[in-house]
């Protein structure tokens, strides 16, 4: 029987990051819900971005620190990279409704960035019980059919922005916010496909 050697410390700090992500989508969705607090809200997922920056350049840092990880050195690094990249998604989409100076909210917005929640949900749940393989697989079935749900209601709201309703520059807002949030859920997707590979080196 082969014993992997466990740092657990890269486990929580997997964990703390996740926890930011799932923040991060559920002030997102405020955001658009309640747009005017919108410089609330663009703050706090501002600064649920920063630390989890902070969280990424401590694993980054730990890493470069341990002589023995709990799986490939490679892995670490690209879950971290994938989990904060997410995030990174998410702040850029809150920057925009700030820069946009975004007032008025399609409801569109608010079913995609639903979407994105329930899909924080599972990354979280999935890097909770990253040392599980059947934990993993069925948070990444889960995370598959919601970025197909988000795909559809995307492809839709574009085609709504672009029925001749809307001034050209309401457009190019919206099409930008939109791309944002689909972004962040298709990497979401990409955090279970790190984690099922993971998963499959060291099950």
């Amino acid at each position: 029987m082969r014993l992997i050697p466990r740092d657990e410390q890269f486990y929580e700090l997997f964990t703390q990051l996740a926890e930011r992500l799932s923040l991060a989508a559920r002030l997102l969705n405020q955001l658009f819900r309640e747009p005017e607090r919108r410089a609330e809200h663009v703050q706090a997922i501002k600064a649920a971005e920063h630390e989890a920056d902070e969280i990424t350049r401590e694993i980054i840092d730990r890493l470069d620190r341990t002589f023995i990880t709990p799986f490939d050195r490679e892995d670490i690094h690209q879950l971290a990279s994938a989990l904060d990249e997410v995030v990174d998604l998410l702040d850029g989409a809150a920057r925009r409704v700030e820069i946009f100076r975004i007032t008025t909210v399609h409801q569109a917005a608010v079913t995609l960035s639903d979407v994105m929640v329930r899909a924080a949900v599972q990354v979280e749940a999935a890097v909770r019980g990253m040392k599980d393989p059947k934990v993993v697989g069925l948070k990444a079935q889960e995370l598959k059919k919601l970025e197909e749900e988000g795909d559809a209601i995307y492809h839709e709201s574009m085609g709504a922005l672009f029925d001749g309703a809307l001034d050209a520059i309401e457009v190019i807002k919206w099409k930008e916010l939109y791309d944002k949030v689909e972004d962040a859920l298709d990497q979401a997707e990409d955090v279970a496909n790190v984690l099922q590979s993971i998963a499959l080196k060291n099950g």
